[in-house]
């Protein structure tokens, strides 16, 4: 067992991230040195981050730190969480982004807490190995923070057909998580929450990690960038998206090997980037 303190990898993403998002609210706010200063920190520690935390044995970054500063070698859904804040280097990302998403760690129906095979690994354990839908979704968006779309599409396409095994289609707080099996549903966990705010909040931002969306009401845009839709999806329709005092209807829809996306209408001031 890991001896406290412990440092948790995506805690230092979620600094990182704090850093970041706070020097540019100090740059706004006509502060330079502040602003300097925080994205100098987050520099620092992103590459600290990086020489600390990544293990080639698993292929991913450790769990933690444990009080001596030893990694904890254990291969869980907590290092997506890295992705989502934007610390993970590119070319580790996807390597990360490919052990989520092998069969030790997706289920079928979604990502684990923890990948199958692990010593703590159970598939029926609140943490341990089982499937948490918000969790899922905070992961599918740092793929797509790396522009890695196609891998969204594919956990939100196992929620998508998970959610339709529960009762209203609707998601609960987590479920087991057993590999999928043919004519078989999702196990249920026997105490989850459902409905769930967090749970029902994972479907929108899956969608929106899918496609790609990022909204920068600054620059007034709406940007798509390199949008896949799932297999299950022909077209998502969005309509009244606002941004500040403009509005606008999107179309997305499969277009042989791509998706194409159309503005059904505009209101104001606002452009809408499609990236590919």
């Amino acid at each position: 067992m890991a001896e406290s303190p412990v440092a948790l990898c995506e805690v230092q993403g979620y600094v990182y991230n704090a850093k970041l998002g706070i020097a540019g609210v100090a740059a706004a706010l006509d502060l330079p040195d502040v602003a300097r200063r925080l994205s100098e920190d987050a520099r620092v520690l992103r590459d600290r981050f990086e020489e600390a935390f990544w293990c080639e044995r698993i292929a991913s970054y450790a769990l933690a730190l444990d009080a001596s500063k030893r990694q904890c070698e254990v291969r869980a859904s907590n290092a997506g969480h890295c992705l989502f804040c934007g610390i993970a280097s590119p070319e580790r990302a996807r390597t990360v982004s490919e052990q989520l998403t092998s069969e030790d760690s997706f289920s079928g129906w979604g990502i684990r807490t923890i990948a199958e095979g692990e010593a703590r690994y159970n598939p029926m354990s609140y943490h341990d190995g089982s499937v948490w839908p918000h969790d899922n979704s905070l992961i599918a968006a740092g793929f797509a923070e790396y522009r890695l779309t196609e891998v969204s599409a594919k956990v939100m396409a196992g929620l998508f057909e998970a959610a339709a095994q529960f009762e209203l289609d609707r998601l609960p707080e987590l479920f087991c998580g057993f590999a999928r099996r043919a004519g078989k549903g999702p196990t249920s966990y026997p105490v989850a929450c459902s409905p769930q705010a967090w749970s029902a909040g994972a479907a929108f931002l899956l969608l929106q990690s899918s496609i790609g969306l990022r909204i920068d009401a600054v620059a007034k845009q709406i940007v798509l960038n390199r949008p896949v839709l799932p297999e299950f999806l022909e077209q998502v329709r969005v309509r009244n998206l606002v941004v500040g005092e403009a509005s606008v209807d999107l179309m997305l829809f499969r277009s042989g090997h791509a998706v194409a996306v159309t503005v059904e209408r505009r209101d104001g001031e606002i452009d809408v980037v499609v990236l590919n």
